[in-house]
């Protein structure tokens, strides 16, 4: 897997996280890869913020892989800061590659070298594949996550 290479998204590479975002059974309900506006001003919104990092792995000048990190700093745990690793996609025909296991290793490094001493995500209850890769990577399901739709 020499030839990948994990660096911060760009505008341009909108339409193909999208796509990624837009091809699962759960995506698919929720995401627009048709109108890419509203991607663009969450893009600007998340550029703008130092403790956002959106990447992509590219190979051969291809998109195949993306991932938000999100840095937080808090009060909790003696004033530790966190990350929460978020919109975790591989390209379908990079499944099983070991893809998805060096974006998280790309995200526990930027982690530790921001300072984190936690790095935490959730996964929608239905995704069993996910959480047992999540939690072969050292991952523990230690809390029940709640969401409130606005």
């Amino acid at each position: 897997m020499s030839d990948l290479e994990i660096r911060p998204a760009s505008n341009g590479d909108l339409s193909a996280i999208v796509a990624m975002l837009a091809d699962d059974p759960l995506g698919a309900g929720r995401e627009s890869p048709d109108d890419l506006t509203p991607y663009r001003a969450a893009f600007q919104r998340l550029a703008d913020d130092p403790n956002q990092h959106l990447v992509v792995a590219v190979r051969s000048d291809r998109i195949v892989g993306t991932l938000q990190l999100t840095v937080i700093p808090g009060l909790s745990r003696r004033g530790s800061t966190r990350s929460v690793v978020e919109g975790v996609r591989v390209h379908a025909d990079e499944r099983g590659s070991g893809l998805g296991t060096q974006l998280i290793q790309w995200a526990v490094d930027e982690s530790r070298r921001q300072g984190c001493q936690l790095v935490q995500l959730t996964s929608d209850a239905t995704r069993t594949d996910a959480h047992r890769f999540y939690e072969r990577l050292g991952f523990v399901a230690s809390h029940v996550g709640f969401k409130l739709a606005l």
